[in-house]
């Protein structure tokens, strides 16, 4: 095994030697992104509740609508080709080096497949991010560069294998599709952000299931991922994990926003396939952190979630307002986007009011008053060591 981790902010050289950059799991319109999270901060947050009962109770009493979390998502603003001309300046233009790019949206297909008709993105990998449930909580795979004439046929099999309950689910069945999955030589399986309690069932049980899908699949898991929107704190004990498994490491930005995945492989290979031979039969990788990831965890995500409540005029149709990326079951059960959904085509005005007030968090001067207070000096010094074994 032969793997690195280091710091452009700390190594303005480090591309020097290599021919390419990767950039890896990044998302794009075509993601679905559950709303569950705003009912667990509700139960999380007590303040919150009676402010969240009383949204409610004025929905349902003004439109007739309850609002139903879990049946409804949002997605990201950018669209495929805006995302992929993001991740490829961002190399082209940081560390003058050729660009590969994998999209990974969750649970499709749909991005890679539209960019292929583009001569600028015509070998770009059919990959995603597939949800797979595991006991009381579900893991996330990166699922890279999947072969063209089958990628379809590997979706509508995903897709089948999330949608089963637990309680039906055959036990072989997992362990089948990635032995297959594993068996594509050009095919990179990354357990994608290992230690994130995703569906917060408590560090304790996650950590307990997270070992146990190593011990059980470990062995079609061809890298672990260091993930670039997770604190310096989680991606440390990651790199632990990845030693006692004996997993290599590999980035991965798991952008969702307008900023640029904050780290990068950098490879030798000439192209996509040749990479994941570098990975998966080489055990070679060699993870670059980009300057976006010194900066303060929290003002990272502040700046994450700003990107999805902005509206951008210049977008293509659809993407522009923050609500035409909201979608919610209308009376009827039929998924609309929230726009649609409003009396009179606007929000409501305590709304409008509440996410004024989270927008004014990202301009000048109170932005760079929290970027201060939220200074993660301390986490800077003490940064992943750079591994090389």
């Amino acid at each position: 095994m032969s793997q690195s981790v280091s710091y452009l902010w700390r190594e303005p050289r480090a591309a020097a030697g290599f021919t390419a950059g990767v950039s890896l799991h990044s998302h794009t319109n075509q993601s679905k992104e559950t709303l569950d999270f705003i009912a667990e901060l509700s139960n999380d947050w007590g303040v919150l509740q009676p402010l969240m009962r009383w949204a409610e109770r004025r929905c349902q009493r003004t439109t007739g609508i309850c609002p139903d979390y879990a049946r409804s998502y949002w997605t990201p603003p950018l669209t495929p080709r805006l995302a992929f001309d993001l991740e490829r300046t961002q190399i082209e233009e940081k560390l003058q080096l050729p660009a590969m790019v994998s999209l990974t949206d969750h649970d499709d297909i749909q991005a890679p497949m539209l960019l292929r008709s583009l001569a600028s993105a015509r070998q770009i990998p059919v990959s995603l991010e597939w949800t797979v449930p595991y006991g009381a909580s579900a893991f996330h795979l990166g699922i890279h560069n999947l072969p063209s004439a089958t990628g379809a046929e590997w979706m509508r099999r995903m897709e089948a294998f999330t949608a089963i309950p637990v309680a039906e689910r055959p036990a072989k069945l997992l362990k089948e599709m990635l032995a297959e999955l594993d068996e594509l030589p050009g095919v990179l399986i990354v357990f994608n952000h290992p230690l994130w309690d995703l569906y917060r069932i408590g560090d304790a049980k996650h950590r307990l299931l997270v070992n146990d899908f190593l011990a059980v699949y470990g062995q079609f898991c061809h890298a672990v991922e260091l993930n670039g929107l997770r604190h310096w704190d989680e991606n440390r004990e990651v790199a632990t994990l990845a030693a006692q498994w004996n997993q290599i490491l590999i980035s991965g930005g798991d952008r969702h926003g307008v900023e640029p995945n904050a780290n990068l492989n950098l490879t030798r290979a000439r192209s996509f396939t040749e990479f994941v031979l570098e990975v998966r039969r080489d055990r070679q990788s060699h993870v670059l952190f980009m300057p976006q990831y010194a900066e303060p965890w929290k003002h990272r995500i502040l700046n994450s979630t700003l990107a999805a409540i902005r509206n951008y005029p210049d977008f293509p149709e659809g993407s522009r307002h923050w609500d035409d990326r909201v979608f919610h079951p209308d009376a009827e059960g039929n998924t609309r986007q929230l726009s649609e959904l409003w009396r009179g085509g606007r929000a409501p005005l305590y709304l409008s009011a509440v996410l004024a007030f989270v927008r004014l968090l990202g301009a000048a001067p109170l932005s760079s008053g929290l970027r201060l207070a939220w200074n993660d000096s301390t986490a800077m010094r003490t940064t992943l060591a750079a591994r090389k074994a």
